[in-house]
């Protein structure tokens, strides 16, 4: 692949949002393992701050959100990926399953809800399938 073509393609690139140091570092070895690019943030704050670097917002084919972290907690942050990047596709991470807050993410437009700790090909699966699957412009 050249190097316009890898500057181009957003669907290996993934950008991890989680306060904990290891649950990052376990996403990202088993994304790498995948050949996935990953960025990480260690919380809201700092992935809306990476989105919004430069001149354009991010490219990143997927985003994996906590939702429970300090600063800007997931929602917050998903509520503006969702709105200045509608087109990414998201999925939440959490080690707090929240039966009606799973909900009312999915409403927003959540791919998907998966509790930790993750299996590792469960995972990668779910990436697979959210990648794979069309993206969704909302042009407004």
């Amino acid at each position: 692949m050249s190097f316009i073509e890898d500057a181009s393609s957003t669907k290996g690139k993934i950008l991890i949002i989680d306060d904990e140091e290891d649950v990052r570092e376990v996403l990202r070895i088993h994304l790498e393992s995948a050949n996935y690019n990953v960025i990480e943030a260690k919380n809201g704050e700092e992935g809306i701050t990476l989105m919004k670097s430069g001149a354009n917002l991010l490219q990143v084919g997927l985003i994996i959100c906590d939702i429970r972290m300090p600063k800007v907690n997931g929602v917050e942050a998903i509520d503006f990926l969702k709105e200045n990047a509608p087109s990414i596709p998201i999925m939440v991470v959490t080690g707090y399953p929240d039966s009606e807050l799973a909900v009312s993410l999915l409403k927003k437009g959540v791919k998907d809800y998966l509790v930790k700790p993750l299996e590792k090909e469960k995972l990668l699966a779910k990436v697979k399938e959210t990648l794979s699957a069309e993206q969704e412009f909302d042009y407004v």
